[in-house]
């Protein structure tokens, strides 16, 4: 069972201060790529599993913004670290009937 819920909102500086919409995109579809699980939602992604691996997703996805033309990025992040097992599903059950 997984240890960790992180949740990211990245923001990626972009030229003349276009969308920055696909940049997103590829940050979720990094995500994707590194097959854990996650959900979008309109202001965060939050992805479940162990947090030295979300970590390294989280640098990955910084590091593609960049190759994608981005100067800089913030990244804002959210943990919950637990030991005995984190679950988004779990930890919503009761608002999902």
């Amino acid at each position: 069972m997984a240890d960790s819920l992180v949740s990211i909102q990245i923001i990626p500086k972009t030229k003349n201060g276009e969308s920055v919409i696909p940049y997103v995109d590829e940050a979720i579809a990094v995500i994707e790529e590194a097959g854990v699980a996650y959900k979008v939602h309109p202001l965060e992604t939050t992805m479940e599993g162990e947090l030295t691996e979300l970590f390294s997703v989280i640098e990955k996805m910084n590091k593609k913004m960049i190759e994608i033309g981005s100067s800089n990025v913030i990244s804002q992040i959210k943990v919950l670290y637990q030991p005995s097992g984190a679950s988004m599903d779990k930890l919503t059950e009761k608002y999902h009937p």
